[in-house]
């Protein structure tokens, strides 16, 4: 699309048609029609001249595409471009047929600008609330199906409420990125690379790798930015100057950056200046000022503060990431100047085995994973996700989440942190009223929907129930309701599976997770033993078994395989020795639904 947010507005065709042969007259026709849906808005139609076999570039215009619905975040509206080549045959006996060739393109109408007072989309500023993602998946590395790949879209979206995405450190999924588009995530898409450029023959890979990038997503409307440097590398100005170049003769309708570790420009050959702060002022994150003079972009923050936040790791600990989370994005929203924060990361994930000589090695733990996320590898959310689980829009729904456990060993005490959109919390214990907690906004003006804390400091004895009932303004009842315990008789194991429905090609497949949970569902750490699973049905378990639950903090998951061909019920059953078990029924079908 071009001149988008003018009356002028029309989509520029360009295509390659590949003809093995000459066809008769040594003529095609090929129309290019935009459609919403069946309905053909606009279309345009050219002749080419096919004087010898090979491949022929052809342009066109459509034009007069009348009014358009843009695509945003909050209405990700799609359009298709339908481009037909025809051609004639002839006649006589030795003559060849003519045919059509139809191909369809999705794409929207969307302008993304970022300027030095921030990130405009279609016009309006819009602050960028996000995080990276990784698109490693436990036992199956980056080879996930296209269901698992756009669960995480439908996760970092309608689960932790972000509105961009950084896909961190190369180009990702298509079925991830199909995702992104009819969803409403912004995307930064950057080639394949971490800390390091090597001779010429590597950075030429570097430029092959940002030309393939771009020609491969360039009508996609979800990506807003090009990163044309490797990620955390110094400046190379003749290199990353060339793929810049590149990204605009491929595109150009798109800016570019690369993240980098230092504020200066010097040499510096991006449009956006992204930078990844890790700066830290009395043990909290404090962002830099952003750099003078060119349109700023926070692209990574708070993960790597804190060597580990695993599900074992001190309460204290896991409590601390879901507050530096809040308080980077309340940050980034304090000065237009920041267009806003990319949070490190959304899930944890594997990066090799730690050794004596891996500097990286002290932020691993067993198996060697990462664990920056603030979802852990299975996806599960962890405390860390709490304040984006809470900047869910209330009139959808109205969230409270804990960023602590309520257990005898760990009581949060005096700033128990409840991450909420809701306007006023009454907190409750054993039933009677104990404390009014509200939002923040002293220290978490700049946040959509700051967090609430309060004293829940007991003396003595066993913890008592916690009720929280959250209310919004001028309602008369609890729009939303927590409860949690310490009582750890009535614990149970929790065993979910994210779809009803797979696919019996061989290959679709669905995420299973297992925890250890109150009686109210919430996580209760601290739990030791295996967790035994067995399937029964047309499945194959991906996953370990048993899996060694206490080395993971009371989380668990694994994987269900469909079998090529094979259809029918396919009972998961969990088993804990002390938790008892739980089971889950997953339908195997030869016709495709849900997200496969």
């Amino acid at each position: 699309p071009q001149n988008v947010l003018s009356a002028g507005r029309d989509v520029m065709v360009q295509a390659a048609v590949n003809a093995a042969v000459v066809p008769e007259g040594n003529t095609a026709t090929i129309t290019a029609a935009l459609l919403d849906g069946d309905r053909t808005l606009a279309s345009a139609r050219t002749t080419l001249r096919i004087g010898r076999p090979g491949t022929h570039a052809v342009a066109l215009t459509i034009g007069g595409t009348g009014p358009v619905s843009y695509w945003s975040p909050e209405q990700p509206k799609l359009y298709t471009v339908r481009t037909t080549l025809t051609y004639a045959g002839g006649s006589g006996v030795r003559a060849r047929p003519g045919g059509t060739h139809t191909t369809g393109t999705r794409t929207g109408f969307r302008a993304a600008v970022f300027r030095q007072d921030g990130f405009y989309l279609n016009g309006s500023r819009q602050a960028i609330f996000g995080l990276n993602r990784h698109q490693l998946f436990p036992y199956l590395g980056m080879a996930a199906p296209a269901r698992l790949q756009r669960r995480d879209a439908e996760i970092l979206k309608n689960e932790l409420n972000v509105n961009m995405v950084r896909c961190s450190h190369y180009p990702q999924s298509p079925h991830f990125l199909d995702a992104c588009d009819e969803l409403g995530i912004m995307v930064w898409e950057e080639p394949p690379g971490w800390g390091f450029v090597g001779d010429a023959a590597f950075q030429r890979q570097v430029l092959a790798n940002v030309r393939d990038m771009v020609i491969r997503d360039r009508n996609r409307p979800s990506v807003v930015v090009w990163g044309t440097r490797l990620d955390e590398t110094k400046n190379y100005p003749a290199l990353y100057a060339r793929a810049r170049e590149i990204a605009y003769a491929l595109d150009g309708s798109r800016q570019t950056s690369g993240a980098m570790t230092t504020q200066s420009t010097a040499g510096w050959a991006e449009d956006v200046f992204g930078y990844d702060d890790y700066h830290v002022v009395a043990g909290e994150p404090s962002l830099a000022p952003p750099v003078a003079g060119v349109p700023y972009l926070v692209s990574e923050a708070v993960g790597t503060i804190l060597p580990t936040f695993r599900w074992f790791d001190p309460p204290a600990v896991l409590a601390g990431q879901a507050y530096a989370h809040a308080l980077a994005h309340d940050q980034a929203g304090s000065d237009p100047r920041y267009a806003g924060l990319i949070a490190w990361c959304g899930f944890d994930y594997y990066s090799g085995p730690p050794s004596a000589s891996d500097a990286w090695g002290r932020i691993r733990n067993w198996r060697g994973m990462k664990t920056p996320g603030i979802a852990d590898v299975f996806r599960v959310p962890k405390p860390g996700a709490a304040v984006y689980r809470a900047q869910a829009d209330p009139a959808a729904r109205q969230v409270i989440v804990p960023a602590f456990f309520w257990d005898n060993r760990t009581p949060p005490g005096a700033a128990a942190m409840f991450a909420t959109n809701c306007d006023r919390l009454e907190i409750y214990l054993d039933g009677e009223h104990h404390a009014t907690a509200t939002p923040e906004v002293a220290t978490f003006g700049n946040l959509g929907h700051p967090p609430a804390f309060a004293d829940l400091t007991v003396a003595g004895g066993a913890l008592p129930d916690v009720r929280v009932d959250g209310y919004t303004a001028g309602g008369a009842r609890p729009a939303a309701t927590l409860l949690m315990t310490a009582d750890t008789s009535r614990d149970r194991l929790v065993l979910t599976a994210d779809d009803a429905v797979i696919v019996a090609d061989g290959s679709d497949a669905t995420r299973i997770t297992f925890r250890a949970a109150d009686a109210y569902g919430n996580h209760r750490p601290g739990v030791t033993g295996d967790v035994a699973l067995s399937v029964r049905g047309p499945a194959v378990l991906i996953g370990s078994n048993p899996f060694p639950f206490g080395e993971s903090g009371g989380v668990g998951g694994a994987f269900l395989r469909s079998v090529p061909g094979k259809t029918g019920t396919v009972t998961v059953t969990a088993r804990h020795p002390s938790l008892g078990e739980a089971t889950v029924a997953v339908r195997v079908s030869r016709a495709y639904a849900g997200t496969a």
